[in-house]
């Protein structure tokens, strides 16, 4: 073999070398995260993240084929501009114009939670879409009718087949393109992530409202996550009988408790509450501020500073709801990889 032919060959190796590299890396598919977040809690273990997974629920989240009559999809009630909530509606609606019960929650940072639902009436993230696809006020479809019309359609087989290495449409799989999906929806770029990783500085108004959410917040909505995903009675009075996290547990102690919710992209998720009813931050603060119904199991972290509340001031108020402002990722909600 002639110098030039050995160096020929070890030129196609080299190149063959960087092709498989760069062909592993197009097809890498992880979940990132900054350092600072803890490990989530949904490893993929029996369901891989691959990209074409993630392209399938994608495509399965804003589809109304879900529902029973073909009107409504995921994001109907979980709009990407609103951090996957409902804008501005106290209940969502379902088909045929049904009103829901409660106040739709954001999917952010899914990846993260134990557990789903206002009461966690939902353990697992995988099973987690089957309860709004069957409830009959929801989306009130049927997997086997679901799964027929996924057979029926020109795409979805093939879409099934480049996810799951075979066209069979079943419920588990429906179930895990979407859990690949919601995992994926990641919020990580706010000012407040900006100001932790040194890019950025709070305002003297966000510096003060950061502190007291130090001291009077923290403790339920833990950062990074700004949630412990716990079950507390935050005081709200009751309106409308909904117990809760008791109706699931079936113990008084749980009456009345319902999931902390994160606060991340807050300022975009209104009405507020498992019910809707503060259209605001401000009337979320003024609850917490003076506004609290003592029940037997109202947590006592905010009482501390009376039977009433917290007891802020209004420039207290105004320092909070500036610091909250900070949560907004507005990368998050303009990422054209979440978007159909």
């Amino acid at each position: 073999m002639s110098f030039y032919n050995i160096r020929l060959f070890f030129y196609s190796l080299l190149l063959a070398g960087w092709f498989i590299s760069c062909q592993e890396k197009e097809q890498s598919f992880v979940l990132e995260y900054p350092d600072y977040f803890p490990k989530p809690v949904y490893g993929f273990d029996n369901n891989p993240l691959t990209r074409e997974g993630f392209i399938l629920g994608r495509e399965l989240f804003f589809d109304p084929i879900l529902s029973a009559d073909n009107s409504i999809s995921c994001e109907t009630c979980h709009a990407q501009a609103h951090s996957f909530a409902d804008h501005n509606l106290t209940f969502s609606t379902g088909i045929n114009n049904q009103t829901g019960l409660r106040n739709s929650p954001a999917i952010i940072n899914a990846a993260w939670q134990p557990s789903f639902m206002w009461d966690g009436g939902v353990n697992h993230i995988e099973v987690m879409p089957f309860a709004p696809i069957t409830n009959p006020i929801e989306m009130a479809e049927d997997f086997n009718n679901l799964i027929r019309e996924l057979n029926e359609h020109p795409r979805y087989p093939q879409m099934f087949r480049e996810a799951f290495g075979n066209p069979e449409i079943n419920s588990q799989k429906i179930l895990f393109a979407l859990a690949q999906y919601m995992s994926m929806l990641v919020s990580k770029d706010s000012k407040y992530d900006k100001v932790r990783t040194g890019n950025a500085d709070f305002t003297e108004d966000e510096g003060a409202g950061y502190t007291l959410f130090k001291n009077y917040c923290a403790q339920c909505h833990v950062e990074p996550l700004f949630s412990d995903f716990s079950y507390r009675n935050n005081g709200l009075a009751d309106v409308n009988g909904d117990t809760g996290r008791g109706r699931i547990t079936l113990d008084p102690e749980d009456n009345f408790t319902f999931k902390v919710p994160t606060l991340r992209n807050i300022s975009l998720t209104y009405p507020y509450m498992h019910d809707g009813r503060f259209r605001n931050l401000r009337q979320v603060l003024d609850h917490y501020s003076e506004g609290i119904t003592a029940h037997h199991n109202t947590d006592p972290s905010i009482l501390k500073s009376g039977k009433n509340g917290m007891n802020f001031s209004e420039t207290e108020k105004q320092e909070l709801e500036s610091f909250l402002r900070t949560l907004t990722d507005y990368t998050f909600i303009s990422n054209p990889h979440f978007s159909n």
